[in-house]
């Protein structure tokens, strides 16, 4: 994907620099609109850019942080959820990069997953716990390829950079609005004409605070699509086996779980929007119309891994995205060095028998306890307490056959 890195790179600097001008001219506007006068503008303007160069500084070196605290994610370990931590492992051997990423699990019913991260050697992937109970592990693979393929393309710290500055542009504006409206009406009363220039000034202060959140969502929005396509791309490609994604996305987008945490920030970072009605749209194929859809309708993504037939190829992706939308998606030299990956039988090691899906769902429970500091005692007979580390101590006798533990 050589033209996506290169312009995942420029775009940003872009997205820094477009995110900067906003935020200038929202402090621009907030000094003005609090009646500064000239020298209020001056002064919101420097606030502004003090603020833009601070958090770019906070992006680029811990942006990722910052946005797997906001979506409440816990590290976990190998030995917590081994196959996830297998699963990983393999696609970040199929995506040639040069460690692992960190592995990140969210207390969240909602089957959604994400990657973050600065650079491909400090990337995270973080699952929900809703995912890893639903999906099995050809579907969980093509979800963990399509988010190395956003780390392998450098779409991770496009993403965490432009969410950090829209973040930042929601949080200003809001303070701005209330400021005005608690304290724009406080000015000293002078000449009639001084008096009309100021509320002018007031009106288009708040008009802009209330505009300035929407335009940085959109430029947001706009990086988000077709990326999403290239790593569908990609994922194909890494798995060898385009239909675990396509069926991964078919649950994903037929679930009716209600996210637990989800932001307008974080939202275009999912495999599928962590809304429930976009994506409900998005699953019937509606959602691509929209301007502000973070994501393209899920109906086309699935049609298109489905379309690409026995041949898990960049060129057979292309030929899919072509018969469906009519454009092209993956650069000319990509095309030109690309391959084909014939495709791959479905694995047998996990299906969906009752008891497949019932260790599934112990899995992820385990995974989260172990993350949040619960240890783990096996009995003889095959029972698993669970207690926090502090209470391990005074477990005495197994609840299901009565031996000491």
């Amino acid at each position: 994907m050589f033209e996506q890195i290169r312009s995942n790179q420029l775009r940003s600097h872009l997205v820094v620099g477009l995110m900067g001008c906003l935020l200038v001219a929202t402090g621009v506007a907030l000094g003005g609109g609090l009646g500064g006068g000239e020298g209020g503008l001056y002064v919101g303007g420097l606030v502004a850019l003090a603020l833009w160069a601070v958090l770019w500084v906070v992006a680029v070196t811990s942006g990722d942080r910052i946005l797997l605290a906001l979506s409440g994610a816990k590290e976990i370990r190998k030995q917590d959820h081994p196959q996830l931590f297998n699963v990983v492992e393999e696609m970040t051997i199929a995506a040639a990069l040069p460690k692992p990423p960190r592995v990140y699990v969210m207390d969240d019913p909602a089957p959604n997953a994400f990657a973050t991260g600065r650079r491909p050697e400090d990337a995270a992937v973080t699952v929900t716990t809703g995912l890893l109970k639903i999906l099995d592990r050809d579907e969980l693979q093509g979800v963990v390829a399509h988010e190395i393929g956003h780390v392998r393309n450098r779409d991770i710290r496009l993403m965490t950079t432009a969410g950090i500055m829209v973040g930042t542009v929601v949080i200003l504006a809001e303070v701005g609005r209330r400021a005005l409206f608690f304290g724009g009406g406080r000015r000293s009363r002078t000449s009639k004409g001084d008096g009309q220039a100021q509320l002018l000034m007031l009106v288009v202060s708040l008009a802009f605070m209330i505009l300035a959140p929407i335009l940085a969502q959109l430029l947001y929005l706009a990086l988000s699509r077709r990326r999403e396509y290239l790593a569908d791309a990609s994922g194909a490609v890494f798995t060898r086996y385009p239909e675990g994604l396509a069926r991964a996305l078919e649950k994903l987008g037929g679930s009716r779980t209600a996210p637990a945490k989800a932001s307008r920030v974080t939202a275009p970072m999912f495999i599928v929007s962590p809304e429930k009605e976009p994506r409900r749209m998005a699953a019937k194929g509606g959602e691509g119309a929209s301007v502000f859809a973070t994501h393209p309708p899920l109906a086309e993504r699935i049609r298109i891994l489905r379309a690409m037939g026995g041949n898990a190829g960049l060129g057979a992706y292309e030929a899919a995205y072509r018969r469906a939308t009519g454009k092209s998606v993956v650069g000319r030299r990509t095309l030109a060095e690309a391959q084909d990956v014939p495709a791959r039988e479905p694995s047998a090691e996990d299906g969906h028998e009752p008891e497949d899906e019932l260790r599934r769902v112990r899995e992820a429970t385990d995974a989260l306890l172990l993350s949040a500091g619960y240890q783990m005692v096996d009995c003889p007979c095959g029972a698993r307490l669970k207690a926090p580390a502090s209470q391990v101590s005074r477990l005495s006798n197994c609840p299901r056959c009565g031996r000491p533990v």
